[in-house]
């Protein structure tokens, strides 16, 4: 069955000023979640760590490890906290889906899902990443320098190198957006299979268990792409070889 978003048209009397109240919702929820986990995992610092803050300290190691791959440490070590932050905010995001999903049975509005699965999320995320790796670029190399790459290593290439900034961006967003709802999509067929009846319900235990534990890979690949993908286009715009 097709579920709508519900959407808020015209807010504050603003024509086209539209509000997608699920969006907001669920990332306000997965925002919170990943601060509880970086303000319960730091709470008791211990010098044997265990529990959660074993578990974050192997995140921590995750990211700078990551990091490092692409950049030298002295240079990445000021990408750190956008590193984790992506990284545990994508992750949580893409989580948020898999266990239920909220629908209002009379409007067939759905509430609750990933976030991720919106290409109007991931492409503000895909945006906000390029905004970043140009920021930095101009910060750490100066203007007339930062300029200077678009002619390497040949001026003639100038324009390859503006249409790769438009791509760079979509492709990010569109790679995680198109993962996510197709994996939504799924759970949504195998849902209506398993209301069909107790045949149905038979018939799509199984695939539905199966789909959601690879759903969680999806969703823990998916977030270490898009840090991975985050910290390879930092380190072209801010080392001078790459």
């Amino acid at each position: 069955m097709q579920h709508e978003s519900p959407i808020v048209h015209d807010l504050f009397g603003i024509t086209g000023f539209h509000v997608n109240l699920s969006n907001i919702i669920m990332l306000t929820v997965a925002a919170l979640i990943v601060f509880c986990i970086g303000f319960f995992s730091a709470r008791n610092l211990k010098m044997k760590p265990s529990g959660m803050q074993n578990a974050f300290e192997w995140i921590i190691d995750f990211i700078k490890n990551t990091i490092s791959s692409t950049m030298d440490w002295k240079t990445g070590e000021r990408f750190f906290g956008l590193g984790i932050t992506i990284f545990l905010l994508i992750f949580v995001s893409n989580m948020l889906g898999i266990p239920f999903m909220i629908v209002n049975s009379e409007t067939h509005e759905l509430w609750w899902k990933s976030p991720t699965a919106d290409p109007v999320i991931t492409m503000t995320f895909a945006v906000m990443v390029i905004f970043l790796t140009h920021f930095y670029g101009v910060k750490m190399k100066g203007v007339k320098e930062y300029g200077k790459d678009y002619l390497r290593p040949v001026p003639f290439l100038l324009p390859l190198n503006i249409i790769e900034e438009f791509a760079n961006t979509l492709t990010l967003g569109m790679r995680l957006f198109g993962n996510l709802y197709a994996k939504e999509i799924l759970l949504t067929l195998l849902t209506g299979i398993g209301g069909a009846g107790i045949l149905g319900a038979m018939g799509a235990g199984i695939p539905m268990i199966a789909w959601q534990a690879f759903s969680i890979f999806i969703g823990a690949i998916q977030a270490f792409i898009f840090l991975m993908l985050t910290m390879v286009y930092l380190s072209h715009k801010v080392l001078d070889e790459h």
